[in-house]
């Protein structure tokens, strides 16, 4: 949001000077006379700027995974491509909805702004849709009392970080024919039981056991979604992850 923000800023600078000079400066100065070094460079930034605050407002916007709370699908040090549009088109930086596309399904992995400080983005997965009763028992997932079922795959190990190295346990599960992984651990869980507000989503990462989501912040208000993660576009230490399609 503050990089948006930035952008319209010197967006608005650079086109102000430009239009100044088209209809003021230029009219005062000497046919064969150079144009001032600062109109030279609004006229110069001034397309690429608007190109790119066009791009990312509107098309497609990178961001960079944080941490781990959305192992195994997406590692920290991911470069993801996020579509603005899959959500609505939106106004930038306001994030009003200008023209209605479509609403997040359960299964797509989302990134919004975070509900207690919105000028951070957050990244999780649609668990729960509006007007949905969802119960967390045992590490176990119900929507509307219809238990959805894990498939153990292997054990997961990965370093938390230089002091705790973990053993987790890898699931495939299934949120409205979107397959995907999640991480379980040995440890201790709570349970949970929440209706999910008209209006608002539940959030969680597939790292149950490894993520601050709406189980400990609540519900995700529509205004605050950004898109939906669809492309890993780069990762230095993984390569091999260039090209993957997010599900």
């Amino acid at each position: 949001m503050m990089f948006a923000l930035i952008m319209v800023i010197v967006l608005t600078i650079t086109g102000l000077i430009w239009l100044l000079d088209i209809f003021v400066l230029s009219k005062k100065r000497a046919a064969n006379a150079k144009d001032p070094i600062l109109v030279e460079y609004s006229k110069s930034f001034f397309p690429v700027i608007l190109l790119v605050f066009f791009i990312r407002s509107f098309i497609a916007e990178p961001f960079k995974i944080p941490s781990g709370s959305m192992m195994p699908t997406l590692l920290a040090g991911d470069f993801i491509l996020v579509s603005k549009f899959s959500y609505g088109i939106r106004v930038p930086i306001l994030n009003y909805t200008m023209i209605e596309v479509d609403k997040p399904k359960r299964g797509d992995v989302f990134v919004f702004h975070y509900p207690p400080k919105p000028s951070i983005d957050y990244i999780k997965r649609v668990v729960g849709l509006p007007g949905d009763v969802i119960e967390y028992k045992s590490k176990t997932l119900y929507i509307n009392d219809k238990k959805i079922e894990q498939t153990f795959v292997d054990k997961y190990p990965y370093v938390m970080n230089e002091i705790h190295h973990i053993e987790a346990k890898e699931f495939k599960e299934a949120l409205d024919n979107v397959n995907h992984s999640i991480l379980i651990h040995d440890l201790p869980g709570e349970n949970f039981k929440f209706e999910v507000p008209q209006g608002h989503y539940l959030a969680f990462g597939d790292n149950r056991d490894n993520s601050a989501d709406s189980r400990v912040w609540g519900f995700v208000p529509e205004h605050n979604l950004v898109g939906r993660a669809f492309f890993i576009w780069f990762n230095f230490g993984e390569l091999k992850r260039i090209g993957t399609i997010i599900h």
